[in-house]
């Protein structure tokens, strides 16, 4: 396997059986040239990407650091979730490590206004985005906000498989604070984030936005969704201001079954 690219001393490009591959290992091009023979045993990834030429050009670009700050955090991620994340990760979660590092050490914090969203939604994802903090601050003594552990998160959820992108990932996690402000605006109620019927609350309004485009909807019977309806009116009423939010800003239409399960949630919370 020899080298065609030197990318920094992390990482190289090569040519595995006339196939252009990117060789990731810890000192892997120290004290090589273009043409050596790389050794197997210093490799520790190697993939072929879609996006070769521009995750070439980042490599170039960044700290040396924080390309090996970002792979030991993709790596602690893939061991936590038993997984392997799609191979855009290494550009994605690179780029904005990198800026974030350059952000925090000038004194210069972004808040995540989707924070407390997230944190519920993809509490995996986000236990791993407090790691990844704490392990950045390890590595070069800058202090990271713990709105980047989201962020982190954001991107480790929207690179494992069968997840959507991150455009559609936001807006959906975006739609559903809304749908969370609705209800308590409505209830007049302070819901703390570390309540269990909140947070199931939450879990079940993100599967419902899942579930718009997918013919298995769940069915209630209607003889119970009739008895909901009387039974816990002020919480079905509610259920129906966040249908109406739903269909006049976004166009979802949920159908009548599904505010009978949204209705026994937010009868949970009511009575906490």
């Amino acid at each position: 396997m020899k080298i065609k690219k030197i990318l920094n001393n992390n990482a190289v490009v090569v040519l595995d059986n006339n196939e252009e591959k990117i060789a990731i290992g810890t000192g892997i091009a120290f004290e090589k040239r273009k043409n050596d023979i790389i050794n197997p045993s210093k490799i520790e990834k190697l993939f072929v990407m879609k996006e070769n030429e521009k995750f070439q050009q980042l490599l170039q670009q960044i700290p040396e650091e924080h390309f090996s700050i970002s792979e030991e955090i993709i790596s602690y991620a893939e061991d936590c979730l038993g997984l392997k994340l799609n191979e855009h990760i290494h550009i994605g979660l690179t780029d904005h490590l990198s800026f974030a590092i350059e952000r925090a050490t000038d004194g210069i914090h972004l808040k995540n206004k989707l924070f407390h969203e997230i944190k519920i939604l993809y509490k995996k994802e986000f236990d791993i985005g407090m790691w990844a903090i704490r392990h950045i601050e390890n590595k070069t003594q800058v202090k990271m906000p713990i709105d980047e552990a989201a962020y982190i998160a954001l991107h480790i959820h929207t690179s494992k498989p069968q997840s959507v992108d991150m455009k559609q990932t936001l807006r959906q996690t975006a739609i559903i604070g809304e749908m969370i402000q609705t209800i308590k605006e409505s209830l007049q109620l302070s819901i703390e984030e570390d309540d269990l019927s909140y947070q199931r609350l939450m879990t079940h309004l993100r599967f419902t936005l899942s579930r718009i485009n997918d013919e298995s909807q769940p069915i209630m019977d209607e003889e119970m969704l009739e008895m909901l309806k009387k039974k816990f009116a002020l919480s079905y009423n509610v259920s129906q201001k966040v249908a109406k939010h739903l269909a006049e800003n976004h166009g979802i239409h949920l159908p009548e079954q599904e505010l009978g399960y949204i209705t026994i949630h937010i009868e949970r919370i009511r009575n906490r």
